[in-house]
């Protein structure tokens, strides 16, 4: 990490969620200065886990997290697939043993709130500027304005949204943006093991296949003593968009009555749900407008069904701290980063359409090679996502 201030001029992130944080440790390593804004009152996370696959892993080792992540993680021994109502499985497929020696870095499972507390705990003090909304920009040849909703203004060299789906930023530089429904809503909640019993979920990465839904289950906490459900439901009478919206549990148990005892008592056990409607975004035209750059969901949304929206951001976050350090002109992070996401994006949806399988025939025939592979030559499916988890932007 250098000691100088490359940059005297901060660099103005909007956004204290992950792929933020993944920023401002990267600008740290060059010794770069940086602020950054987070709209709310404080930095929370309402309850979920997230996978941290070895594509993000190997961007926080570099970046000096890597402890720091391994003591609040789980590391799931296998990932799997089953049916959701007879519970019958599809494949399993070593994944500790595997990850680190073909990836190179553990695959993991960790609390959003212990993922963000982890990259809060290597930053300065008075980093982030709680209460502090976005509203506009203004920028010269020389540098950026932030404008904020209190009517403060902070000028800075660079102006970066991390701001989400929901980015102020993306919509004053491209306009509001025109989502469409995928038709699917999806369920999130976390339960503590002690109160699953001999239904509690295996330590591994599991997708439970079904009729116009899915299921996702693991373990987080160091401890495995966690379990994180996920559930998504073809629907299309709900379609607010958010990542904190309540749900009744009444109704989560609806989607999946009849499924394998596993899921029914992970929704059974649980106290506070979260549903969000499930929106799909084209790539956009561009993420850069002078001195102003998108990252993130804010730049590239993903659909959950690969798991790599986090994972992205924080791919991000090192290519665009490389390019702002070097002071290259912000074109060159999107020219490097573009095609990557618009892949991820692509193969996101694609999962979306693989999980929910209603037919007897259409099962055998997603479902059968993906069995044989498993059976028969796992390293197969190994080799089939090397291009996403052998990935090293570092």
């Amino acid at each position: 990490m250098s000691g100088a201030n490359i940059i005297s001029p901060p660099v103005l992130i909007i956004g204290a969620g992950i792929g933020g944080l993944s920023l401002a440790h990267a600008l740290l390593r060059h010794g770069v200065n940086f602020r950054i804004f987070e709209q709310a009152p404080e930095i929370k996370e309402v309850g979920a886990g997230i996978q941290i696959p070895p594509n993000a892993m190997k961007v926080l080792r570099a970046l000096g997290l890597e402890d720091a992540i391994l003591s609040r993680a789980f590391q799931p021994e296998s990932i799997e697939t089953r049916m959701g109502q007879t519970g019958r499985e599809v494949f399993t497929i070593p994944l500790a043993e595997y990850s680190a020696t073909r990836w190179g870095v553990p695959y993991l499972h960790i609390h959003r709130a212990a993922y963000i507390a982890a990259l809060l705990e290597g930053l300065p003090e008075d980093t982030v500027q709680l209460n502090a909304q976005a509203q506009s920009y203004s920028q010269t040849a020389d540098g950026v304005t932030l404008t904020l909703a209190d009517g403060t203004h902070v000028d800075g060299q660079y102006l970066i949204g991390a701001d989400g789906i929901r980015s102020n930023i993306r919509e004053q530089m491209l306009g509001a943006d025109a989502p469409k429904f995928t038709g699917n809503v999806a369920w999130r909640a976390v339960v503590p093991m002690e109160r699953l019993g001999k239904f509690a979920p295996s330590p591994t990465a599991c997708a439970w296949f079904g009729a116009g839904r899915h299921a996702v289950t693991y373990r987080l906490g160091a401890k495995g003593d966690l379990a994180n459900f996920v559930g998504v439901v073809e629907r299309e009478d709900w379609q607010e968009e958010g990542w904190s919206l309540r749900g009744d549990k009444a109704e989560a148990l609806s989607d999946f009555a009849g499924w394998h005892p596993t899921i029914m008592t992970l929704i059974e056990q649980g106290e506070t749900f979260h549903k969000w409607a499930l929106f799909d975004r084209d790539p956009l035209p561009t993420w850069v407008d002078g001195r102003v750059a998108l990252m993130g969901d804010a730049a590239h949304p993903m659909l959950p069904f690969l798991a790599q929206g986090a994972a992205m951001a924080t791919e991000d976050a090192w290519v665009l701290a490389n390019v702002i350090a070097a002071e290259e002109d912000l074109m060159t992070y999107q020219t490097r980063r573009y095609a990557r996401t618009s892949k991820v994006q692509a193969a996101s949806r694609a999962n979306m359409g693989l999980f929910h399988k209603g037919s007897l025939p259409s099962q055998i025939a997603s479902y059968g090679p993906m069995w044989l592979a498993g059976k028969l030559t796992p390293r197969i499916v190994h080799r089939r996502m090397d291009w996403l988890y052998g990935f090293d932007v570092t």
